[in-house]
């Protein structure tokens, strides 16, 4: 059985439907959180990870939205207010980029627009003591220091475009006593990002994993989340990478 060391908190995880983002749900509320669990069109896995935060002891409510809509980001602190009156914590989780139907933009609408907006929302409902938590890839997070894979530019490029974006913010959110960490990860097990390449080119996840040893799981990866989140001695601005950064794109791909 896990500590309850988040008893009372209440979390809002963004993309938390499936995952990464609903073993986070599902992790924090059995350490005691409130979980707001986000989802854009997959209904029926979040009432799955609702039930399965109650069971937990969680007051787990679900918001349906999409991220880079105004109004529905306008639900989905109203719900927070009504049930919790307060957010102690934030997880952006949620990205994406190459969506069927969407503009050109999206990507960066999503990665980085959508990512301040929720921050400068949240931070509304905050008090010190707060936290804000950004997940990225290794792949975004080192996006124009390393190769990246191709096809998956615009979503590294956007999200890069996020995580500075969100460090601009520091200072201001220090004023307000929160503060904000970045996890970032190798490939994720079971995640939908690797099967994606995999597709693009076979082989690729094996020659991965031979390069750095394993992979972390969709578990291992969002337990070091929720543990950034539970730390109160990790400084603002921090970056925590999960799994190896050393990759040799060529290898991978060869």
């Amino acid at each position: 059985m896990l500590k309850k060391d988040l008893n009372d908190k209440n979390i809002l995880i963004t993309g938390s439907s499936r995952g990464i983002g609903a073993s986070i749900a599902l992790i924090a509320a059995e350490r005691g959180a409130n979980v707001v669990i986000n989802y854009r069109n997959k209904e029926k896995r979040a009432l799955s990870v609702g039930r399965q935060a109650r069971a937990y002891g969680s007051k787990a409510i679900l918001v349906q939205a999409d991220l880079t809509n105004s109004g529905d980001l306008d639900n989905i602190f109203s719900s927070i207010k009504a049930e919790y009156n307060k957010l102690d914590v934030l997880i952006l989780n949620a990205s994406g980029g190459l969506e069927k139907g969407k503009d050109d933009n999206y990507a960066l609408k999503l990665n980085r627009d959508a990512q301040v907006e929720m921050v400068n929302r949240s931070v509304k409902l905050m008090k010190a003591g707060s936290k804000i938590v950004f997940v990225t890839s290794h792949l975004a997070h080192f996006y124009g220091e390393k190769p990246i894979i191709p096809g998956y530019e615009p979503i590294a490029k956007s999200k890069k475009a996020g995580e500075n974006a969100l460090r601009e913010m520091i200072p201001e959110l220090e004023e307000k006593g929160i503060s904000l960490i970045i996890v970032s990860g190798d490939l994720i097990e079971g995640t939908i990002t690797p099967k994606l390449f995999e597709r693009a080119s076979p082989g690729l996840i094996e020659r991965r994993r031979q390069q750095a040893g394993a992979l972390p799981t969709t578990q291992e990866f969002a337990s070091v989340i929720v543990d950034a989140v539970a730390d109160q001695e990790i400084k603002t601005g921090s970056t925590i990478y999960v799994g190896e950064t050393d990759w040799d794109l060529q290898i991978a791909l060869s």
